[in-house]
């Protein structure tokens, strides 16, 4: 993790990023020959320039006017491309600052920096040498809070612990290792966690969970997360739950091609709601909020479940079976149900769920739906612009709800070749009583190759939203 310190002044001989308009003031930062060099080069419209000092590199950077989601994320992307060359000069240490004194356009640049040098290097034979050489970032401003700083770090930090679960395969990350991961974020962060065995899941009749695990040699887990702070804001918890589902064969309907290379990934939605526990927990958001993840392989065997099976739910509905790999749903519904025990304000699930919403939206945003009230879904999608995780909504009208009957149990698990990822969505209706929001993630959880500060691999996507509404989550 990429530490964060702040000062009220620039740390003696460390490289510097400087923050600037162009009528801004450069002195005493640079020479005037450097500083016409400078000037010119925002002339030819470039938006950065560097100098190589006697003990240092100083990073000019250009931004615009303004503090729109549209501005703060140009300048997280250019803090990922001034990181690049911060780890090819083998920098360990940099300032940042800024010449105007606009804290929220100097925090997106760190936040850019700092979420751009995650690697994952823990199967590596040797990873110091492939290692990134920053180590430390200093802010430097007189109008930047402590408080703002630290919390930047749990929320980065927290990012990355998302992205480390996403990224680590099935071989070192089961469903029962998965569970033992959320325990020891919440030793460290000081949250409850429980953990439900195959035997507890058994008696409570989840059958979601128990006929996605019946082609698996591991067990299933059920986590309960909770953060319940003295004076929280709300009287009724807020529950996020994440699909857990940590290898995905697609069971019988098993995945073709390279359809199987990442299915290490589809506990994303599981990885946010853990890491989202531990950044509120260590940060102290005076939020009640309970995080479920029910956790397992989806594999096969003589005893997996099949097309045309009929499942009955922990709620007690029953499923007609008509593709396998239809799975998460299975499980999410169970801990939907389940949740109806807080009587929760709002319910918030996350999941990697439907191809069609990757297809529909790409990796550039979340697909979304749900019965939360106008106000919630507002507060949900300036969230999202605020951390450019953006909502894109999905219509969610009733007619969607003939496509998913079945004529042996009262619904089947998929509906027909239109509208995946709503009649999905409409599946998990069926669940959750409560207001309630359906987040797929499946188009940017997992990334086949770096887009700016977004790693290959494993994204976090999540995280950052869900601490955002939580941190703004309004008092009664």
């Amino acid at each position: 993790m990429t530490a964060l310190h702040l000062s009220a002044s620039i740390p003696a001989s460390s490289s510097l990023i400087l923050l600037c308009r162009k009528d801004s003031s450069l002195q005493p930062h640079l020479s005037k020959s450097e500083e016409s060099a400078a000037r010119k080069a925002f002339a030819q419209d470039r938006k950065s320039i560097s100098f190589r000092q006697e003990n240092r590199l100083v990073f000019i950077l250009l931004h615009e006017n303004g503090h729109t989601p549209s501005s703060l994320e140009n300048i997280r992307k250019a803090g990922s491309v001034i990181l690049t060359q911060i780890n090819e000069e083998h920098i360990s240490h940099i300032a940042v600052t800024d010449c105007n004194d606009q804290p929220s356009l100097l925090l997106a640049l760190v936040e850019g920096l700092a979420l751009s040098n995650y690697q994952f290097l823990r199967h590596k034979k040797n990873p110091e040498k492939e290692l990134n050489s920053l180590r430390k970032i200093t802010v430097v401003s007189k109008s930047i809070d402590l408080s703002e700083v630290k919390q930047l770090e749990i929320v980065n930090e927290s990012v990355c612990i998302a992205r480390d679960l996403v990224n680590e395969p099935f071989s070192h990350l089961n469903s029962v290792q998965l569970a033992k991961a959320f325990q020891q974020l919440g030793r460290e962060a000081g949250f409850k966690v429980d953990v439900f065995s195959k035997a507890k899941i058994t008696a409570l009749k989840m059958g979601g969970l128990l006929s996605v695990n019946r082609g698996s040699k591991i067990p299933p887990t059920f986590t309960i997360m909770e953060w319940k702070p003295a004076k929280a804001k709300n009287k009724k918890p807020i529950v996020l739950v994440g699909k857990g589902v940590v290898f995905d064969t697609g069971g019988y309907n098993i995945k073709v091609g390279t359809g199987m290379e990442t299915m290490k990934c589809d506990m994303a939605g599981a990885a946010a709601v853990g890491a989202t526990m531990y950044a509120i927990a260590k940060a102290k958001l005076p939020v009640h909020v309970i995080g479920l993840v029910p956790a397992t392989d989806n594999c096969i065997n003589s005893e997996a479940f099949v097309a045309g099976d009929v499942i009955t739910m922990y709620n007690g509905l029953t499923v007609e079976v008509l593709n396998t790999d239809a799975e998460g749903r299975m499980i999410l519904a169970d801990a939907l149900a389940w949740s109806a025990q807080y009587k929760p304000e709002l319910v918030i699930d996350l999941a990697t769920l439907t191809g069609a919403a990757a297809v529909a939206i790409g990796p550039y945003g979340i697909v979304a739906m749900g019965t939360a009230s106008e106000e919630t879904k507002s507060s949900l999608e300036q969230s999202g612009l605020r951390v450019h995780e953006r909502l894109a909504e999905f219509p969610f009208w009733d007619e969607y709800d003939d496509l998913i009957k079945s004529d042996v149990a009262e619904i089947k698990n998929i509906g027909g070749p239109a509208a995946g990822a709503i009649t999905a969505g409409k599946f998990l209706a069926h669940f959750v009583k409560t207001p309630w929001m359906h987040f797929d993630i499946a188009g940017p959880s997992f990334l086949t190759a770096k887009d700016s500060y977004r790693p290959k691999g494993g994204t976090g996507v999540g995280v950052r939203l869900l601490f955002d509404f939580l941190n703004h989550y309004p008092s009664p």
